[in-house]
């Protein structure tokens, strides 16, 4: 394909119930516009003690204006960096449009980072002030202070185990509020002259890329990049001032800071914060948002608690649902397409809604979704159909956070479980000789800060950004993405090895829960497998197998021989796609320990670290290529979650799998769109 074939369109379309983001060309200009039109509607929310407290567009406003005031005070100042460190938590956004406010740049940092990781986002961004959530953040910021020479202020939200802390650079959330209110009083048009100082083409955000290869780049994006992305996506899908989304994923996450922040400013809806991360799901529930984001992994954890729940369930139970599941997919999809479907076949699914389909949503809290997306991963094609059999409107997207999100969307009638979508408004794409994607949008980030060199790698003179994946676009327009580039291999045979595709493959088994292919310049593919401990937990206690730990579980023959038959059903699957047929898995190990941040192996988006597992798990790997090799032993640093570090020792089995000869077809879809 060529690269000169382009794909999208550059122009981008206005949506009349959306404000003028010309006019209100960034963040605090837009908190002031939603304040006089939208003063009584809820803006915000937060369970606390069990309880859902809400603030409306004018109270958020009168807030921030009193934060802003307060952090002046302090001596936050245009150009500062602002340091963000916490779960989602009301004060925690509002420090963003606070700093904005006063044209200083937001930069969140992820939360469940230890304090070494956190140190090269704060020195690399040359960060003075950081807004942290509690204690936690607090004191790992007090263990690298002395390595932070710009750090001067810290300023705190939740005062337990602090308020006694005697640094005279801490200060609580309250106090910086007060001070604020003070300030005002004096200066009762400070505010209002600070946010007229500060224009579109400013930076607005400083989130840090994961760092897969090496140490994170911060990704410098102005108003301009994440408003007008925040539009285009937002008048794509209609969004307006009545939805509601729940805040839950990592805030220095791109996508989080687009749906939780930027989108919600823009339409004017309302953002909820959970009680915590381990009520997500109680708290979905109750809330019945109609806007979601979920990566495929809580897709496939909602799928499997339902599966593990049915199966406890009364015989007849699963009968029914088992019945009327069958039914939804047979019919589901077509029906919210908007396709002819039998009326008798309707009035079954009907029948279904009210039975089956109906309660499952509401137990899952997905009864309100208009529209849910998935993204940064592919998401199994039977999980996919699944949620969309039910009447869940969910689609795949895919972005980058150099591309302030989005790249491509599932447009609506048009969503298939192999593709993720065509251009999102404003957006071109096109395909390099060599199958890279590019793309150009009025979202495509500044620069990396303070690495000229990687921007000018990333970005070309005519302002494309490479993204590093491999992919193509098909006759209907929609883009397939096949790996990352740089991880495409070959095996010996010339075969092609496009790891993360097969992994995908692996992972859409819901007793695995992370896998790592090897192939590259090898005789044949092999991999390391996590097996999921709920679901293989949840099998092992129907069927009286006792297990003491996941060590024990993995190691087991039962589940071996499980996984296994997972294996070669990927085989079976790869041997119809001509392109990967030679990249079947031949042998594999089950990990005896999860693969984790804290242990280096992934980062925090949970994406695969590969070269360092290939340099730590070597002795494993050599195994795998070792024909007269049955076992391969194991000793691993392994971190607690109290942070304190032990050693794992193990031996583990190494499994055969069956191969199959190649089908001789590429197996693509058989019809585009019409």
């Amino acid at each position: 394909m060529s690269a000169s074939t382009l794909y999208g369109a550059a122009e981008m379309p206005r949506a009349a119930h959306l404000p003028d983001i010309d006019q209100h060309d960034t963040f605090p200009k837009l908190l002031r516009y939603n304040a006089q039109k939208w003063g009584d509607r809820p803006a915000m929310r937060e369970k606390d003690l069990g309880i859902w407290q809400s603030w409306s567009w004018s109270e958020v406003k009168a807030e921030i204006d009193r934060y802003a005031a307060g952090m002046s005070a302090l001596g936050l100042a245009r150009g500062d960096r602002v340091a963000i460190i916490g779960d989602n938590r009301p004060r925690l956004y509002w420090t963003m449009c606070m700093a904005q406010t006063l044209g200083a740049v937001p930069v969140p940092v992820y939360q469940d980072s230890v304090a070494a990781e956190i140190h090269f986002p704060l020195e690399h961004a040359e960060v003075r002030f950081a807004v942290v959530e509690d204690q936690e953040q607090v004191d790992k910021l007090l263990s690298i202070k002395d390595r932070l020479p710009m750090l001067q202020t810290i300023v705190y939200d939740d005062e337990r185990g602090v308020r006694d802390y005697s640094h005279d650079f801490l200060h609580a959330y309250e106090e910086v509020v007060a001070r604020g209110a003070e300030k005002l009083k004096a200066e009762p048009g400070f505010i209002d002259a600070e946010i007229d100082k500060s224009k579109g083409s400013d930076a607005s955000i400083i989130p840090y890329t994961s760092g897969t290869t090496g140490n994170p780049k911060g990704v410098v994006l102005s108003f301009d990049n994440v408003m007008k992305a925040a539009y285009a996506g937002a008048s794509f899908e209609g969004l307006r001032e009545t939805d509601e989304c729940l805040a839950y994923l990592p805030m220095a996450w791109i996508g989080d800071h687009i749906f939780s922040y930027a989108q919600s400013y823009v339409c004017g809806f309302c953002v909820a914060c959970p009680e915590s991360s381990d009520t997500v799901l109680t708290d979905l529930r109750e809330l019945g948002p109609s806007y979601f984001f979920a990566p495929p992994r809580m897709f496939e954890n909602l799928l499997t608690t339902v599966m593990i729940k049915m199966e406890d369930a009364s015989a007849l139970k699963r009968k029914i649902f088992h019945y009327f599941i069958g039914h939804a997919k047979r019919v589901g999809i077509d029906i919210l397409n908007g396709r002819p479907v039998p009326f008798a076949d309707k009035l079954k699914y009907g029948l279904g809604e009210l039975l089956i389909y109906g309660p499952l949503k509401n137990v899952l809290g997905l009864t309100r979704v208009r529209i849910g997306y998935t993204a940064g991963e592919a998401i199994g094609p039977d999980i996919f159909d699944f949620y969309r059999s039910i009447g869940i409107n969910l689609k795949q997207l895919y972005g980058s956070t150099e591309a302030a999100v989005f790249v491509t969307i599932q447009p609506d009638g048009e969503v298939y479980d192999d593709t993720v979508g065509t251009p999102a408004p404003g957006v071109e794409i096109k395909i390099a000789e060599d199958g890279e994607v590019l793309f150009r949008s009025p979202g495509v980030f500044m620069e990396y800060f303070k690495n000229p060199e990687a921007t000018e790698k990333t970005k070309t003179e005519d302002g494309f950004v490479l993204t590093g994946d491999a992919g193509f676009v098909d006759d209907a327009g929609h883009l397939h993405i096949i790996d990352r580039a740089k991880d495409v291999g070959k095996l010996n045979h010339g075969g092609l090895f496009a790891p993360k595709y097969i992994e995908n493959k692996l992972k859409f088994f819901p007793n695995i829960k992370e896998a790592v292919a090897f192939g590259h310049e090898r005789d044949y593919c092999a991999a390391f497998i996590n097996i999921d401990l709920e679901a293989v937990g949840n099998w092992a206690e129907r069927n009286n197998l006792s297990y003491a730990s996941y060590q024990d579980l993995s190691s087991r023959k039962e589940v071996y021989d499980i996984v296994q038959a997972h294996v070669a059903q990927v085989n079976r699957d790869l041997s119809k796609e001509e392109m990967v047929a030679g990249s079947q898995i031949k042998r594999f190990i089950l990990l005896p320990k999860m693969l984790d941040a804290d242990d280096g192996e992934l980062t925090r988006t949970s994406k695969v670290r590969r070269s360092f597992i290939a340099e730590k798990y070597k002795p494993l790997i050599d195994a795998l290529y070792d024909p007269s090799a049955k076992t391969a032993s194991i000793s691993s640093e392994i971190t607690f979650e109290d942070g304190r570090k032990g050693v794992l020792e193990a031996d583990c089995a190494i499994y055969d799998v069956e191969t199959f000869e190649s089908a001789g077809h590429s197996g693509e879809r058989a019809a585009a769109a019409e």
